[in-house]
């Protein structure tokens, strides 16, 4: 049995549904995202696990037992928040302390836990700093390190690193994940950053308009996504409806393609995702392979990424679509027409086939 589950949850306000039939297990030492856009009701599931809230129909189960009416001080759950949310007139070792004085604790005992905190998030030397003088990132460890010095069975991270700029953020996604993994910890957080979850995560799952899209790990939610919206979400843009007319034969707005469509039957519609690996640039159709697909287009515009080009391109039909092509071949020329071979392994056909 995992450490947490969530069995068919249900929040409504106003009596307008938020929160629809959504269900999780996050096992002991695993670390679970909740992935998704703003308003996507990511927030109130946490506070929903947490006992802030609580739900209109479904159960929290932690360790197999039913806690979804437990109070919050008697979950056992440590919570970190975007803003830090740390005590002004407190120093960091009285900031770290604060839990596990409110524990009942002997001082000894505190000390030497802090203590233990504060190395494991590398502010060793930091206990009589005053927060104001901490740098964002410094900030980041304190509340951290409160939140984990109890002891607690899960940790619940609200966008921990929202308030951080990009290059501290990616340096600290890493060192995150590594604390947490060193305790073997439970943990959820929410970010609408995909590359936090990617970085950071076990295991993602995407909601939307509270409901979960799809739950699976980083690696496979970006080589299979389920639909299109987590496709789109995901920053895919190659989306196009298809039709199965042969065996190995589908019909696209971009011109026929070599690929099949398991499931589909003959002339039956899906949504098939051509991955912005997919494309390599030839100058001639015999540089083809017999089971590549050509299509034609006009390059719209061109970046350099070191390794890559980005390229948007817009098809014959008038289609715009966008690819990373290597760099070691000649760039692409704005305006100028342009043939892309396309993989078949790099063309996904939507599970679930909703646009």
């Amino acid at each position: 049995m995992g450490f947490l589950r969530l069995e068919h949850i249900y929040q409504s306000f106003g009596g307008v549904g938020f929160i629809h039939d959504i269900s999780l297990d996050v096992s002991r030492g695993e670390i679970l995202c909740l992935l998704g856009p703003s308003g996507s009701g990511k927030t109130t599931l946490l506070r929903i696990i947490s006992g802030i809230e609580q739900p209109d129909r479904g159960r929290v189960i932690s360790q197999g037992r039913d806690i979804t009416l437990l109070a919050p001080h008697l979950r056992n759950f440590g919570m970190m928040f975007q803003d830090f949310a740390l005590f002004p007139h407190l120093d960091v070792y009285g900031n770290v302390a604060f839990g596990l004085e409110l524990k009942g604790l002997r001082r000894d005992a505190i000390k030497t836990r802090v203590s233990e905190m504060l190395r494991l998030v590398g502010l060793k030397g930091f206990d009589r700093r005053n927060v104001s003088e901490l740098s964002g990132g410094e900030r980041q460890r304190v509340a951290l390190a409160r939140s984990i010095a109890p002891g607690p069975g899960l940790v619940m991270l609200d966008e921990p690193l929202g308030a951080l700029d990009r290059s501290l953020r990616e340096r600290l996604m890493i060192d995150l994940r590594n604390i947490l993994k060193s305790m073997s910890l439970s943990a959820i957080f929410v970010t609408h950053d995909q590359s936090e979850a990617f970085a950071m995560a076990d295991t993602v799952a995407v909601i939307h308009e509270g409901a979960i899209e799809q739950t699976d790990s980083p690696i496979d939610l970006y080589r299979r996504p389920k639909n299109a919206f987590v496709a789109r979400f995901l920053g895919f843009h190659n989306l196009l409806e298809a039709r199965q007319i042969k065996d190995n034969v589908t019909e696209t707005p971009v011109g026929l393609l070599h690929m099949v469509m398991p499931g589909a039957g003959l002339h039956e519609t899906r949504v098939i995702l051509i991955r912005p690996d997919a494309a390599r640039i030839i100058t001639d159709l015999a540089q083809a392979r017999a089971d590549e697909s050509v299509i034609r287009a006009v390059t719209r515009e061109c970046l350099f990424r070191g390794k890559n080009y980005y390229i948007r391109v817009e098809t014959d039909q008038g289609i715009s679509l966008a690819f990373e092509v290597r760099a070691d071949n000649p760039r692409p020329e704005v305006s100028r027409p342009v043939l892309l071979a396309l993989d078949p392994g790099g063309m996904i056909i939507m599970p679930d086939y909703r646009t």
